[in-house]
């Protein structure tokens, strides 16, 4: 099929708009109302809190299928002790701040830590890259974690838009 320059300029004219929207979406961490969100270190003293983009009653609903089978192989094969990799969040989070703040290491941080599908989310203020680093690996040592998503910032700038950028996020 032959390149045609009218296709390409009729879909950026019409997609265009679509996807830097859905792009710029992306850019802010979005959340289930169920999903566990707290503060694990308060040290940070001018860092923000993290902005988290709470999913609307049409999204969680078209999302709720996805949630409740996430993880049921992973069970029914006997690697997994609960049928749904959400069950485990609710206890992940709090556990995961804990060993943060029983740490020492990182009581000069600011951060949050989000919950969902046993992949923990930290968003906030950090000193340096090694810290964070640091923090991620920490966040690893904590049983029922399966990954981590680092989104902290070194000093208090803006919140990256993807793992491994330097940035912050506050709650909308």
């Amino acid at each position: 099929m032959p390149f045609n320059p009218r296709f390409l300029a009729c879909l950026a004219l019409f997609c265009g708009p679509a996807l830097a929207t859905g792009i710029a979406a992306r850019d802010v961490p979005s959340a289930s109302p169920s999903d566990p969100f707290v503060q694990a270190t308060r040290g940070f003293k001018d860092c923000s809190a993290p902005q988290l983009r709470l999913l609307d009653t049409s999204e969680i609903r078209s999302q709720e299928h996805v949630r409740v089978q996430h993880g049921g192989s992973c069970y029914r094969s006997g690697r997994c002790r609960l049928p749904n990799s959400y069950l485990y969040d609710a206890d992940i989070i709090p556990r995961v701040a804990l060993y943060l703040q029983m740490d020492g290491r990182f009581d000069d941080t600011s951060v949050w830590a989000l919950g969902q599908r046993r992949l923990v989310t930290l968003m906030g203020c950090v000193h340096s890259k090694e810290q964070a680093a640091e923090m991620e690996r920490a966040v690893l040592l904590v049983d029922d974690v399966m990954g981590v998503i680092n989104l902290l910032s070194v000093g208090s700038g803006p919140m990256p838009a993807s793992p491994g950028t330097a940035g912050r996020a506050g709650l909308q």
